[in-house]
């Protein structure tokens, strides 16, 4: 087994200021509790699940009412209860603290200059906005829905709102109406809060028809609030009431605080429901211990409303650093523009994609070119696995003393479970670590552990940021078909994961598309990283299609350059590179060229609903086309489907 690439450690100075090492301290200083490294402390922290989550409670001075709540009353998956009995206010604890004068939040789109809210503006904006909901007749537990982008408005919103104790969901404006209705009608919200329009990419886009529309399929909807966002008027004269003073409601720790969605690749979406309690304790631990955000820093992740890190970097605010937004196309009017944002922000975290890292590869984008990014320390990456050619790029264009941290997780506990550890080094292509409290370990079919072999990513002990339900669930019959038919008991994520000795993670895509080649398991991720390598394919797809009697059909689907065309000498060369950067077992039996490749509105590649199509399986009953961004990619599929391949 060759030795692992060190791409990075921290200094002694940062081991020194990090959260975590403070964090260790007050443990053993506390509690008597000392740990030789991290791997003891996070085994430590998955072992003694109720010592360790009240210790986060503890050392964060999460308040409760009562204070001494039994942490965990139920153990057990699904259905594990978590501080029984106690009441909580999650905005509470975002303002507490605060100093009025300082930045809160550094925002910046395509429609506005660079500019920072302050706390005391935030606070405000707050007040005035909950009351307004309340003038409404919002309550605690009623539904409040946002078509709204990624600016300092909606943030105020979805603060209103758990002020309030109602519960908040979003959507991206950039959905489409067929899909905000499919998201938003099932948990029958009263009020939607929505923008008159936006600017993606240099063009506006007008949505005040699409807003319409939306609301005349919500029976439940009482009213519909305008932003102003395109013309810059703001709120509708008479909602946000200025002056009001801000209340916080305490509510039941389980008590809903948001309603995300899965991507919703076959059938309706499922409404994915956290408790204020759950998302507290996580964000508190996560931003604070694993993201490392401390007084000075600015800490960016580029999201849309409609994705789960918007709702994780609200949990920035949770920590002394400042929050740094942008809405808008990324690559407009080129790939510089987000790290001329780091530049002018003084950023020190700059969140993204491994899709941005591999666009910025592809085009060769050299970010610290005529640019000061002296104040950036660290990298985060998440949305697919990053390519040990991304980690590289990040390493030779930002300078060896940044913290790359690649991190895995998901809309289902709105978190990263491996990830970014500030204390550990960074290995070529490798997730630094499990997450505190996080029992993620990789099973085979049986059930058992495996360490340095690929197997089923499980959580194996309960966190509190899992679900609480999901809407319109009633019997919670849903929610255990979604995790926990496969192995009784325990949380099967969908992914394949490989820990190693050292602790480390790789993540190799999802399991229900992973291919399985003479009983040589490959995830996509690594078919498509060969693949991409070369400079005529922009994107790929690939699916494993069981044939009776042998090993499947393995099609490979390319996005080439323009200009480019799918001759013989390139399909040699396509499978010349999948041999020998992933093994001869993987070469596609058959490569074709395709406009583009569908993906999900969050951006993923629709690999199981193109491989059910390809089985036969109805296109209505694989995928909703209203969940696609680009629903006639698959119309290509379809039609191969037809014509009985």
């Amino acid at each position: 087994m060759s030795e692992p690439q060190l791409l990075w450690e921290p200094s002694p100075e940062a081991v020194q200021r990090a959260t975590l090492t403070r964090y260790a301290a007050w443990l053993a200083s506390e509690h008597g509790l000392r740990f030789r490294d991290y791997d003891e402390l996070w085994k430590w922290s998955v072992r003694d699940l109720e010592v360790f989550w009240g210790s986060i409670r503890d050392y964060f001075d999460v308040r409760l009412d009562p204070q001494d709540a039994r942490v965990l009353g139920r153990a057990e998956m699904p259905g594990a209860e978590w501080f029984p009995g106690a009441r909580v206010s999650y905005p509470e604890h975002i303002f507490r603290g605060k100093r009025d004068e300082e930045a809160a939040i550094l925002h910046a789109s395509e429609l506005r200059e660079l500019a920072a809210v302050t706390w005391r503006e935030l606070r405000s904006q707050t007040a005035a906005i909950a009351a307004g909901l309340r003038e409404l007749g919002v309550g605690k537990g009623d539904r409040v829905v946002a078509y709204m982008p990624n600016i300092p408005e909606t943030v105020a919103a979805f603060l209103a709102c758990s002020c309030i104790g109602a519960v908040w969901s979003a959507a991206a404006p950039e959905f489409g109406a067929r899909s905000v209705i499919d998201r938003f009608a099932q948990i029958e919200p009263k009020v939607m809060l929505a923008i008159d329009g936006y600017r993606y990419g240099g063009k506006d886009h007008d949505r005040r028809a699409v807003v319409d529309g939306i609301a005349a399929e919500v029976p439940s909807l009482e009213r519909v609030v305008r932003l102003g966002y395109l013309d810059g008027s703001g709120w509708e004269p008479g909602f946000a009431q200025e002056g009001a003073e801000l209340e916080f409601t305490a509510v039941p720790f389980d008590h809903p605080l948001w309603v995300l969605y899965s991507s919703g690749t076959t059938g309706l979406p499922k409404p994915i429901v956290h408790g204020h309690g759950g998302i507290l304790l996580e964000q508190l631990k996560k931003c604070n211990l694993h993201l490392d955000a401390q007084a000075g820093d600015r800490v960016f992740w580029f999201s849309t409303t409609g994705w789960m890190m918007w709702n994780f970097l609200i949990g920035v605010l949770l920590t002394d650093a400042v929050m740094v937004l942008f809405d808008g196309n990324p690559g407009h009017p080129d790939l510089g523009t987000l790290w001329d944002l780091a530049e002018r922000t003084k950023m020190t975290c700059f969140g993204t994609s491994a899709a941005f890292i591999a666009a910025c590869m592809k085009e060769s984008v050299a970010p610290a070119a005529e640019r000061d990014l002296s104040a950036l320390r660290a990298v985060g990456s998440t949305g697919s696995p990053l390519s040990p050619e991304g980690f590289q790029w990040v390493y030779d264009h930002l300078g060896k003393e940044t913290w790359l941290f690649s991190t895995s997780g998901g809309t289902d506990v709105c978190t990263a479970f491996v990830g970014g550890v500030p204390t550990l080094p960074v290995y070529l292509g490798e997730l630094q670590g499990r997450s505190l409290g996080a029992s993620v370990e990789a099973w085979d079919p049986d059930g058992e552990a495996l360490i340095d072999e690929v197997g089923e990513l499980v959580i194996t002990k309960p966190m509190p940021s899992m679900p609480v339900f999901f809407w319109g669930d009633p019997g919670g019959e849903r929610y255990r078909e979604s995790y926990f038919d496969h192995y009784p008991g325990v949380w099967r994520h969908g992914d394949w994961i490989k820990i190693t000795p050292r602790g480390t993670a790789v993540i190799y895509g999802r399991s229900d598309s992973t291919i399985n080649r003479g009983g040589i398991r490959m995830g996509t991720s690594e078919i498509y990283r060969a693949v991409l390598l070369l400079e005529q394919v922009v994107d790929a797809l690939v699916v494993d299609v069981p044939r009776e009697g042998t090993d499947g059909w393995m099609p490979l689907f390319v996005v080439l350059r323009d200009g480019e065309s799918l001759d013989d000498d390139l399909i040699a060369q396509i499978r010349r590179r999948i041999r020998e950067d992933c093994s001869p077992r993987h070469v596609p039996d058959e490569v074709r060229q395709i406009a583009e490749v569908p993906r999900t509105l969050s951006g993923k590649v629709l690999e199981v609903p193109v491989k059910r199509i390809l089985m036969g399986t109805a296109p209505e009953q694989a995928a909703s086309r209203e969940s696609l961004a680009n629903p006639k990619a698959l119309d290509y599929f379809v039609e191969m489907s037809r014509s009985a391949v």
